[in-house]
C-alpha cells in the first residue's frame, strides 16, 4: 500500500491530490495556519554520473555550475527558438541532481534531454518509485518545520537530516524531500504539529503568490523563459555559454524586445485554467495573453498567473473574450524591469 492511501488522500486521474474532502476548509487552512500537501502533482527526474553537471550545464537555461548542495535553483528547457518545453526546481542529492517538473510532462521531457546523453556519462531516470514530496505552506508553516526538524532554511535553500531534506521557498513555504518509506510517518508526525492536510490547489496558489512560472501539458512551447519572468528569479544564467534556445534568450534580454510578461492576477470566476486565453480591447479580437497557472483563492474565485502583452495591462484584461471577467492585478514578491 503506497504512504499516499494511508492517509485518505483522493486522487485524480493523473495522480494529484484533489483534496481530503473538504476543499474550502483546506484553502482556510493555507491563509490562516498551514496546510500539509502532498506534492503527487509533481515528478523527479534524478541525473547521475561523473559528467551530469557538465551535460545539465549545456540544456538548461540556469547556472547550474554555480547551484550549491545546500541550494535550489529555478531553471528551464527551451526548444531551439527559445520557448520553454518545461520549468524545474534543481535539486541537488548527494552526488545526483534532481530536476522537480510538473508530472504530466515529465515521461516526456525525461525522454528528450536523454536523448542528447550520448557519450556523456550521465543517465537519467524516474526518482518518483523511490522519493516522495511534501509540501508544508501557510502562516504557521515555519514554527512547525522548527518544530519538527529542529531546523528551518531560508528562501532557496536546504537542510539535510539523515535523508531527508527540507527545501526552503518564497512565501512560508517548504518542501520535504524523503525517501517513500519514511513519508508516512513525516505526513503524520506534521499532522499532529497541527499541519492540515490539503490538496494541490493550495500549493498551486502558494506559487502563485510566489511568482513561480511552472509549465504545464497546456502551456508548452508558448512561452520565451523571460516571458515568465525566469530571469526575475535567477532562472536564466547570461553568461553560462550555449544551450538550447540560448540566442533567442538573449537577444530578447539585451534587445529590449520583450513584449509580454507574467502578472498575479483575481478573477471573480471558477472557471479558468491553464491555457486559457485572456483578452484586451485594444487587441481586435487577438488573444493578449495566456493563463500560466490557476487556483482556487480563499476568499472566492481564482488567482493567476497570466502571461499578457505588457501593452494591454492598462486597457484590462479579460477572460474568455473582452466581455469576460476582468482580471484584477495583484502584488508579486519580486520587482518587476
Amino acid at each position: 500500500m503506497s504512504w499516499l492511501d494511508s492517509i485518505g488522500a483522493s486522487l485524480s486521474d493523473t495522480g494529484a491530490v484533489i483534496s481530503f474532502g473538504n476543499p474550502q476548509t483546506e484553502l482556510q487552512a493555507y491563509a490562516d495556519n498551514a496546510a500539509l500537501i502532498p506534492l503527487t502533482q509533481f515528478g523527479l527526474i534524478r541525473f547521475s554520473g561523473e559528467e551530469t553537471q557538465a551535460f545539465l550545464q549545456g540544456q538548461l537555461s540556469s547556472d547550474i555550475r554555480a547551484l550549491a548542495s545546500d541550494a535550489v535553483q529555478y531553471s528551464s528547457y527551451s526548444t531551439p527558438k527559445g520557448r520553454m518545453q518545461a520549468s524545474f526546481l534543481v535539486i541537488r542529492r548527494g552526488d545526483d541532481y534532481l530536476l522537480q517538473v510538473a508530472s504530466e510532462i515529465q515521461a516526456a521531457i525525461q525522454k528528450r534531454l536523454a536523448m542528447f546523453i550520448m557519450r556523456s556519462k550521465t543517465k537519467a531516470c524516474d526518482a518518483n518509485p523511490e522519493l516522495a514530496l511534501i509540501g508544508l505552506a501557510g502562516i504557521h508553516a515555519k514554527s512547525i518545520i522548527e518544530k519538527a526538524f529542529g531546523n528551518i532554511p531560508s528562501e532557496m535553500s536546504v537542510i539535510t537530516q539523515d535523508q531527508i531534506q527540507i527545501i526552503g521557498l518564497a512565501n512560508a513555504r517548504y518542501q520535504i524531500l524523503l525517501p517513500q518509506e519514511m513519508a508516512a510517518a513525516v505526513w503524520q508526525q506534521l499532522v499532529a504539529l497541527g499541519a492540515t492536510p490539503a490538496g494541490a490547489s493550495c500549493w498551486w496558489l502558494g506559487e502563485i503568490q510566489a511568482g513561480a512560472p511552472w509549465i504545464t501539458a497546456a502551456t508548452q512551447e508558448e512561452f520565451v523563459p523571460q516571458m515568465a519572468n525566469l530571469e526575475l528569479i535567477g532562472g536564466i544564467s547570461f553568461t553560462k555559454g550555449c544551450y538550447p534556445g540560448q540566442e533567442i534568450v538573449a537577444r530578447t534580454q539585451y534587445l529590449g524586445k520583450l513584449k509580454r510578461r507574467t502578472y498575479r492576477m483575481h478573477v471573480d470566476s471558477t472557471d479558468a485554467k491553464a491555457g486559457d486565453d485572456v483578452f484586451s480591447p485594444e487587441m481586435n479580437g487577438q488573444a493578449s495573453g495566456k493563463i500560466m497557472l490557476a487556483a482556487p483563492a480563499p476568499q472566492g474565485g481564482m488567482e493567476l498567473l497570466v502571461v499578457a502583452q505588457i501593452a494591454s495591462l492598462e486597457h484590462g484584461l479579460h477572460l474568455g473574450d473582452v466581455n469576460g471577467p476582468l482580471l484584477h492585478n495583484l502584488a508579486l514578491p519580486y520587482a518587476m524591469n
